[in-house]
């Protein structure tokens, strides 16, 4: 099986960056990145020291619902390109011990028994599995310490 890793789409990132309302209808705060743990949602790379960002409630579903949680992710201020699609993990994550993933329904709905953390070196073999229940459509990768959404994982 063959899964896709995907940064959040640019028509997302655009919106931000071109400073309209985030998910909680705030306009994304403007910062400096401090260099320590700041990563693109975008182009999947940590934002350097120094470098103008942006912090914005995302919620990285397509439509409102109980489900579909915001939470706060970074984002270069200036424009970015878009991480292509991959089929590991991207390099952005390999940093992590360990991450929380969760399956999600064609609904968007969380599919209980789907979240856990788990660590990096497993992941992949861990949502791999997780797909062969049909009733995943995809999966998040989340923080394991502070649930931020990180990246959407399609087979």
């Amino acid at each position: 099986m063959t899964l896709n890793f995907e940064a959040i789409p640019t028509s997302d990132a655009r919106n931000a960056q071109n400073g309209n309302p985030d998910a909680n209808g705030q306009l994304p705060e403007h910062t400096l990145s401090d260099g320590n743990g700041n990563p693109c949602r975008h182009c999947l790379t940590d934002i350097p020291k120094g470098t103008p960002m942006l912090i914005l409630g995302y919620r990285p579903f397509p439509d409102p619902q109980p489900y579909a949680e915001v939470g706060p992710i970074f984002l270069c201020a200036n424009k970015c390109e878009r991480h292509t699609n991959s089929k590991t993990i991207p390099d952005m994550f390999k940093t992590n011990k360990e991450l929380l993933i969760r399956g999600y329904d064609d609904h968007d709905r969380i599919i209980y028994g789907t979240g856990r953390v788990t660590s990096l070196n497993q992941i992949e073999n861990a949502i791999t599995d997780g797909f062969k229940n049909d009733k995943i459509h995809y999966y998040h990768l989340r923080s394991a310490s502070n649930n931020c959404f990180q990246i959407k994982v399609t087979r």
